[in-house]
């Protein structure tokens, strides 16, 4: 039961894992363990600093680009359009070329059945003379149709050339407040950058690669928390004093049984003082209870 239950809770990558990892270095140094915890320690902070920063930005690069792709879908419809209007216009040009023709064969059949010298001759030009008067009323529908096509097709080309007017303005905007945050935040997140990017070549590139999967599968991107109050900082569930204790020798890499996050000692963060403050804070409140009793 327990093996199925970490092969679901811990993410992996190419096969690897945090629980994975934890078991390949068993009998590692535990000065070289320490400083790799730390390091991966070190490599989440500065990645949850660059994350915050973008949480300033908000939703706007979201917006910006759901406007970039309702513009290529408008200018997508629009080339649609005009390339409607030009077939149509093209059709309905040849109609009219087919009417004029229909027009001269007519009269030119008419000048000839005037001059037939028996009925069978009348017959087959009044036959041919039918003939063209059909494809003519055949024509002057198509470009009836063809004409009112084109009239709702450029009403509609009118209103998506307006409503991708009012786009662009709405992109131009956005755009420019994405930027200009974006300058406000550029030095310190290319630091920060830099930064993550020097412990990154520190850490293992298997150990780097279960980071970034357990990144990608939580919500906080917090793949290394600290123990808070005697729980994971991630899932915040109970953890066992023993597992505390491992966690603060730091000698091994030791994982969340719940959210597969990897543990690493308050210390780490100087937070184990901070954790402790309340407590100290809470025995003289007592004493001075005490006395006035």
């Amino acid at each position: 039961m327990a093996t199925k239950k970490n092969s679901k809770e811990n993410p992996s990558v190419g096969g690897e894992t945090f629980t994975s990892l934890q078991i390949s270095t068993k009998n590692a140094d535990a000065m070289d363990m320490e400083k790799k915890l730390n390091l991966l320690y070190l490599l989440q902070k500065t990645d949850s600093k660059i994350d915050d920063i973008y949480l300033l930005r908000g939703e706007l690069p979201l917006e910006v680009q759901d406007l970039e792709d309702e513009l290529t879908g408008l200018q997508t419809k629009i080339s649609a359009i005009q390339k409607s209007i030009k077939e149509s216009e093209s059709l309905v040009s040849g109609m009219k070329l087919k009417i004029e023709e229909c027009n001269a064969s007519i009269k030119k059949y008419e000048a000839q059945r005037n001059n037939v010298r028996n009925n069978r001759e009348f017959e087959s030009i009044s036959k041919e003379i039918e003939f063209q008067e059909l494809e003519r009323q055949l024509a002057e529908k198509r470009v009836n149709e063809g004409t009112k096509a084109i009239v709702v097709k450029k009403e509609e080309l009118a209103l998506l050339n307006e409503e991708l007017k009012g786009r662009e303005l709405d992109l131009e905007a956005k755009q420019k407040d994405l930027k200009n945050i974006e300058k406000e935040t550029e030095k310190e997140v290319e630091a920060l950058q830099a930064e993550s990017k020097s412990y990154q070549e520190q850490i293992e590139p298997r150990m780097y690669a279960a980071y970034q999967k357990v990144r990608g599968n939580v919500r906080n991107k917090m793949a290394v928390v600290t123990v808070v109050r005697g729980a994971c900082g991630g899932c915040f569930n109970k953890i066992p004093p023993q597992r505390q204790l491992d966690i603060d020798e730091s000698k091994k890499i030791v994982v969340c049984e719940y959210c597969g996050r990897i543990l690493v000692s308050p210390k780490f963060g100087g937070e184990e003082a901070q954790q402790k403050e309340p407590a100290t804070e809470a025995k003289p409140k007592r004493r001075a209870a005490k006395k006035t009793n």
